[in-house]
């Protein structure tokens, strides 16, 4: 039998361990996994600095608020004015996470590759959360700032990539309907959370 592609992406609350999750089931599965990788990449195709890239990451400028789901799925040419522009710097991470997605089996995190690659048949779209508690405790293992600032870390991040998704998707970040499969990483250990997955993988591409 041939072997099923298989594309994840990976949604997730700050401190829910949702990237420490890809690189663990890049390790359990062979795949590769795209974070900033995708920064440095849609960089060196397009030829703008990674800084722009970097500065618009998961986060956008308030002032362009007003407008929701700017994605069209087509990048600006390099003598177009607007070619720097925060929309089409987006619109480069697109182009570069639909290329990977099309030439390798892999995980992306976050970016909203869930919605870029919402038509693919052999991708899985992932959310992963936790309570504040189950976040902070992940998070003081990592830092140590009081929990006041990493509470306020937390909700201005999650605040960030909502705004985020919710401008180039016209979506709710964080709304389960967006998803096929959203887990509540605190409920257990990294390598049961694992097993979670890897059998609802097995399940869907069965």
């Amino acid at each position: 039998m041939e072997k099923k592609r298989l594309v994840i992406t990976i949604a997730r609350s700050y401190g829910s361990g949702g990237l420490t999750m890809a690189k663990k089931l890049s390790e359990e599965l062979g795949i590769p996994v795209y974070d900033k990788e995708i920064l440095r990449m849609a960089s060196d195709e397009s030829g703008v600095n990674e800084e722009l890239f970097g500065r618009i990451d998961e986060k956008i400028k308030k002032i362009f608020m007003s407008t929701k789901g700017k994605y069209k799925g087509k990048p600006l040419s390099p003598n177009h004015s607007g070619f720097t522009s925060d929309d089409n710097l987006f619109e480069l991470q697109a182009e570069v996470i639909r290329r990977i997605a099309e030439t390798e089996d892999c995980i992306f995190v976050g970016r909203c590759a869930d919605y870029i690659l919402k038509d693919k048949d052999y991708v899985i779209s992932m959310y992963m959360y936790a309570s504040e508690e189950d976040c902070l405790i992940r998070l003081r293992d990592t830092c140590s700032d009081s929990d006041e600032v990493l509470i306020a870390r937390m909700q201005e991040i999650d605040r960030n990539r909502a705004e985020y998704y919710k401008y180039f998707t016209g979506h709710t970040w964080d709304d389960a309907r967006n998803y096929d499969f959203c887990i509540n990483t605190g409920a257990m250990g990294y390598d049961k959370l694992i097993k979670a997955v890897k059998a609802y993988i097995e399940i869907k591409n069965s």
